[in-house]
């Protein structure tokens, strides 16, 4: 079982706001600690990763998005209440404030293109291929080419995919275990390894391009 998505990048919203970097106030975070919301203030992402997100009223967790190097964060991109921003490294970020947002637009734009390419994934159908494409996705985003194929550089729980992918944990471990017993997925210590052949990639081109039959 392969399947493939279009590659996300934000390269150009990264280089473009490169040189506002040094001019900012910028702050850190640990791993795990709670970005605070102000109103009028957007973060830049200048290391480490964070994920967005609400929950239910029944207190489940709704991942919004994962969110790297160069992208930017913060309330007044998000109508959604409550709204978080958890930090899954260390990370640091510069703050924008407002009369320095329009000089970001590039920045702006990538989260816009981020956001729909992510809700297009967790709506996929089946649960596989809806899971092997956010894979994919997260090893565009974070992921660093080892020997073996391309290493999600990210501890990313089988808990916080299925919040991503709306389905259970052990739908995520079983799906998991089936992706190692065929090769295409590897574990290495707690992180993923992808082995993404492009001629096995190429094969499965066609079938995303049809829609699902409900």
């Amino acid at each position: 079982m392969m399947y493939s998505t279009t590659p996300t990048s934000n390269s150009s919203a990264v280089s473009n706001s490169s040189a506002l970097s040094g001019q900012l106030p910028q702050q850190i975070f640990t791993r795990r600690e709670v970005i605070p919301l102000q109103d009028n203030v957007l973060w830049r992402i200048e290391h480490g990763a964070v994920r967005t997100l609400t929950w239910s009223e029944n207190g489940t967790f709704i991942t919004l998005g994962y969110w790297g190097l160069g992208d930017l964060i913060g309330y007044p991109l998000s109508k959604v209440k409550p709204y978080q921003i958890q930090c899954l490294t260390g990370v640091e970020i510069s703050i924008v404030p407002p009369h320095l947002w329009h000089q970001d637009i590039n920045a702006l734009l990538s989260h816009i293109q981020q956001a729909e390419n992510l809700l297009s994934i967790v709506h996929r159908k089946p649960i596989s291929l809806r899971l092997w494409q956010f894979l994919v996705w997260l090893s565009e985003k974070f992921g660093r080419d080892v020997d073996k194929g391309k290493l999600i550089d990210l501890n990313v729980t089988h808990q916080d995919i299925a919040e991503v992918l709306n389905t259970t944990r052990v739908t995520v471990t079983r799906l998991l275990q089936q992706l190692e017993e065929e090769g295409t997925v590897l574990r290495h210590k707690r992180r993923i390894i992808l082995r993404l052949p492009n001629k096995l990639i190429k094969n499965y081109d066609s079938a995303l391009c049809q829609p699902t039959c409900l």
